[in-house]
């Protein structure tokens, strides 16, 4: 099976269009329009008008010479109160779409929730209510029902616990709550919509479908046993909680049980996958909580010694390394086909060598894993377009393309062609 050399976005990110073709408000929309909710006071409203400029953008996507797209679909756009029928304009924005990029010999890799709930369910409770589990698998086979025939790969979820953690713990995301621990409901509710999601995908005939977690290498900043297990709490709560349950294990001892979880649900969350995405931006220093009021049983440290992106993340390579083995060694047989379905950094200028410098380090991660035997199947690069960086609004640029947010003129970046130029080399 050929390497899958790929991009990846999301709808609140790029598409604009808020109120375009009845589509629904999102919690994103909410929460960009509070004050000072955003950095830069900015909101999706327009993002890179992707709505309207789909065409030229799989037209990029076809100079790079990828294989693959991975996209999200607004759920707001779909069903604008998140229940009931289909928009029609909705599913003919992401119909019209698709067959672009099979026109141009690209094939779609669809994710159905990057973060943006309709803001009619989060009244209702958002994901601290178990009935939007039932609500997104109805969702789910709207989608499948209207696109399943032309969709390479679907991914049910992307990053439940970032959603949960920053959404729904520290609300430095939407919806914008702040429950801590309290919130961890939130992670099997979404899982629980995966389930039922990767139940109404199969019996639509879905051709192979995963999730995509994101994931960090836990690095303890010390070497006493209160760091030790800080570091091993942190490593269940980023990393286990919402890996462990989707391969039968349930889940890590971190208080998430009866009444939430409820006879059936883990047996459907542990449904077979086809693939395991793998999101990875860099390690994470952990030591024991330098106060013992701390509400939070670790502390994240700042790693030194590394080159840092525009968000001051350090630079990393092989923890990506690190982090696949590890995957591997853990699961082994039970784990599924991996893809690496964001890798990227945050850096200003059109000439970006340290864009270059990080994702060829990144790509050679890859490769280290993959000789040591993890089956790796893709590498999507995040993000194709600078595009509206959640809580940093657009003070942080991801792409391969620049985006002018004023005029929307695209310039492809230096990063642009040296991945075109990787991805025709390993052809």
């Amino acid at each position: 099976m050929a390497f899958t050399w790929g991009v990846s976005t999301s709808a609140y990110q790029i598409e604009g269009g808020v109120t375009v073709g009845g589509r629904g408000p999102s919690i994103w929309d909410t929460f960009t329009h509070r004050p000072g909710r955003v950095r830069d006071g900015s909101t999706g409203d327009v993002a890179c008008d992707h709505l309207h400029r789909y065409a030229d953008d799989v037209e990029l996507m076809a100079g790079l010479g990828v294989s693959a797209y991975r996209f999200s679909v607004a759920w707001p756009r779909i069903q604008p109160d998140g229940t009931g029928p289909a928009n029609p304009a909705g599913l003919a924005f992401y119909d019209r779409l698709v067959d672009t990029l099979l026109a141009n010999g690209i094939d779609p890799v669809l994710t159905l929730y990057h973060w943006d709930l309709p803001q009619a369910l989060e009244a209702d409770g958002g994901w601290l209510n178990r009935d939007t589990a039932y609500r997104f698998a109805d969702y789910a086979g709207l989608v499948a029902t209207a696109l399943g025939d032309r969709i390479r790969l679907w991914i049910t979820l992307n990053e439940p616990f970032i959603h949960l953690s920053l959404g729904y713990g520290t609300g430095e995301y939407a919806p914008g709550h702040t429950h801590l621990f309290d919130a961890l409901p939130v992670a099997h509710h979404q899982l629980l919509g995966h389930g039922l999601a990767v139940a109404a995908l199969r019996d639509r005939g879905a051709a192979a479908v995963g999730i995509t977690n994101n994931y960090t290498p836990v690095w303890p900043q010390g070497e006493t046993e209160a760091d030790l297990v800080a570091a091993a709490t942190y490593d269940a709560l980023h990393n286990r909680l919402c890996t462990d349950p989707l391969f039968g294990r349930g889940y890590p001892a971190l208080g998430l049980d009866a009444p939430v979880v409820r006879d059936g649900d883990l047996d459907l969350i542990a449904a077979p996958l086809d693939m395991l995405g793998v999101n990875y931006y860099n390690p994470t220093g952990i030591r024991a909580p330098s106060s013992p009021e701390s509400p939070m049983p670790f502390e994240i440290v700042p790693l030194t010694g590394y080159p840092t992106t525009d968000f001051g993340w350090p630079v990393v390579p092989d923890g990506l390394t690190e982090l696949l083995l590890g995957l591997a060694g853990e699961y082994g047989d039970a784990l599924p086909p991996i893809y690496v379905t964001e890798s990227g950094c945050a850096y200003d200028g059109v000439d970006d060598p340290q864009r270059v410098s990080y994702l060829d380090g990144h790509v050679r991660a890859v490769r280290s894993a993959m000789a040591a035997g993890v089956d790796v199947r893709g590498y999507f690069v995040w993000s194709l377009l600078d595009n509206f960086e959640w809580a940093e609004g657009f003070t942080k640029r991801f792409g391969l393309v620049h985006v002018d947010f004023e005029t929307q003129v695209r310039t492809p970046k230096t990063s642009y062609a040296w991945y075109r130029d990787l991805i025709r080399a390993s052809r």
